[in-house]
């Protein structure tokens, strides 16, 4: 009944979403009112980091029970979103609560088959740790459809989603995981230090995970790792470029936070993705980009409706921020595998890392069609840059056609004064001015 209710509501209220593709000269601009939730920001942004679309610039307010979006979006290579396809996606899918429709979906029909088993891990990094995991899946003939795995401040955290290679569905031997978690945890110990103690979990799925969805759990699986928080013997990130500053804006009850870093790709869904796992809910927000610089601000409370009480809490989420985006920014050379699956080739490459000295801070890794296409951030194993010839040498032993230094767009976006935007923006509102 509270379904049927709650579904009743949503119509009533359905969202509005305006694509516009003429206003602004450098990029698509949606703007988006919709009926106000926990938690639909973040819904909005990741619908558009699924078509790997660019934020270049956001401003959002939700006051009272109405959200108000702003976002202006451009393609990997800096251009307006043209794609009539793309554009009939974004609007149709932001004007329905998907997220409901599928929570209704779920408790209705049969049970589906279970076509791959989900395994998630973290412990403390250390180079080498993607090449054992692997191979001990090649050893229990386990083929790895896609995975996505990610580094900071020491610890290492990965989603692997495999199928038995005999029948290309979920493994389903309950011996067989035993043994395998039991090797997981083998090597995911850290002896020297049992203030974090690893944790592996496995489970059946009848359909596999988006990229996106895959990278917000990793942020929750890191965030409950505590993965923001130093511990005797480890060094922070010595490459950290980002900064965030934390205030109380006493007289509308709000804490203001500020983050200024380098532009880069999912930079606003990183951030919202702290901020939700925390706890705290956007009231007022911004993100501007310079060149490759970025600016954000948020007006957030708690979700028990207040601002940040102590220098602690302030203290706490600065630190929860800043791990945020440094997790995806590790420095290193990006290297791109595409060519014909066949079984045991990611253990293959990972051993060859590993026996050249390269280390592995990053990997996204997917299948498809018999091709694969896998994607790794890497390092020497002391986390500096690799020689040129360590490169080379690496490509020549897997192949110059079939792994390649990866090449990137960078977008620059016009420059903007940071100064002026949050004037007009903020300015305005911390006076009880409408804008």
């Amino acid at each position: 009944m509270e379904d049927e209710y709650a579904r009743l509501v949503w119509r009533m209220n359905s969202p509005r979403v305006v694509i516009d593709n003429r206003s602004c000269e450098h990029a698509t601009v949606i703007e988006i009112v919709s009926l106000n939730r926990h938690g639909i920001l973040l819904e909005v942004v990741q619908v558009l980091m699924d078509l790997n679309l660019i934020i270049t610039k956001a401003y959002v307010s939700s006051d009272g029970d109405w959200l108000m979006d702003v976002i202006n979006v451009t393609d990997c290579d800096g251009n307006k979103v043209r794609d009539e396809g793309v554009l009939k996606y974004i609007q149709k899918t932001l004007e329905t609560d998907v997220c409901f429709l599928k929570s209704i979906k779920c408790s209705e029909g049969l049970k589906p088959i279970k076509n791959h088993t989900s395994i998630e891990l973290i412990g403390t990094d250390r180079p080498g740790f993607l090449s054992e995991i692997t191979a001990i899946l090649t050893d229990f003939k386990c083929s790895v459809s896609s995975a996505e795995f990610w580094t900071h401040n020491a610890r290492a955290a990965a989603i692997i989603h495999v199928t038995d290679q005999s029948t290309g569905y979920a493994i389903e031997d309950p011996l067989r995981l035993f043994k395998i978690k039991n090797l997981f945890s083998n090597i995911l110990k850290d002896h020297k230090n049992d203030l974090r103690p690893p944790n592996i979990t496995m489970s059946s799925s009848s359909s596999l995970s988006t990229s996106n969805q895959t990278q917000r759990r990793l942020h929750q699986m890191m965030f409950a790792d505590r993965d923001f928080e130093k511990h005797d013997g480890e060094v922070k990130d010595s490459n950290k470029r980002s900064h965030a500053c934390v205030l109380n804006c006493n007289d509308r009850d709000y804490s203001v936070v500020t983050l200024r870093s380098k532009d880069r790709p999912f930079l606003m869904f990183d951030t919202l993705c702290s901020l939700t796992d925390m706890e705290y809910v956007v009231f007022h927000g911004t993100l501007i980009t310079r060149g490759i610089e970025a600016y954000q601000e948020y007006y957030v409370r708690h979700v028990d409706g207040l601002p940040m009480g102590s220098e602690a809490e302030r203290q706490r989420v600065i630190e929860c921020l800043e791990a945020a985006i440094e997790r995806r920014v590790t420095e290193g050379v990006e290297l791109e595998l595409c060519t014909k699956d066949r079984f045991g080739l990611l253990s293959d490459v990972t051993r060859i890392f590993r026996e050249n000295g390269l280390r592995i801070r990053r990997a996204e890794i997917s299948t498809k069609s018999g091709k694969v296409k896998n994607t790794f951030l890497v390092t020497d194993v002391s986390g500096n840059p690799l020689e040129h010839k360590i490169v080379d040498l690496v490509i020549g032993q897997i192949g110059q056609t079939t792994l390649k230094v990866k090449e990137h767009h960078l977008v620059m976006s016009p420059k903007r004064p940071f100064e002026r935007a949050r004037s007009f923006l903020f300015g305005n509102f911390l006076k009880g001015e409408s804008v």
